[in-house]
């Protein structure tokens, strides 16, 4: 009497097929990942650099640092930046005058380019 349950050979086409599939979704995986990635940056930075401009509506200057921004509940907290995944990764431009403030645009500080082409620090 035979038992039940699979071959080795039916376990083996299985698998092929299941790592071939994978092979076809894994990189539309990541591609989407990347993307989404890019997204929140644009996101982020667009939030960001909103509260700045109200900011200095409010006030007639900039901020002195991004944590100002918080303190005074421009922002509920500083973001992470979604491709260095830190907080503390953010590049500060200064205005041209400097007796108006500290942080007059921020940028990422991630290295590398996005699907595009351009610099994550040029976004």
């Amino acid at each position: 009497m035979r038992g039940r349950g699979f071959t080795l050979i039916e376990l083996l086409v299985v698998m092929t097929i299941i790592a071939g599939l994978l092979t076809l979704a894994m990189p539309r995986y990541f591609q989407h990942i990347e993307r989404t990635r890019e997204s929140v940056l644009r996101s982020d930075l667009a939030t960001m650099r909103d509260a700045v401009d109200k900011f200095y509506s409010d006030t007639g200057r900039y901020p002195e640092s991004m944590q100002e921004l918080v303190t005074r509940r421009y922002l509920r907290k500083l973001p992470v930046d979604p491709i260095t995944e830190s907080a503390d990764s953010w590049v500060v431009v200064a205005p041209a005058d400097p007796k108006l403030g500290v942080v007059y645009d921020i940028r990422s500080g991630a290295a590398g380019t996005t699907r595009d082409g351009r610099p994550y620090g040029e976004l």
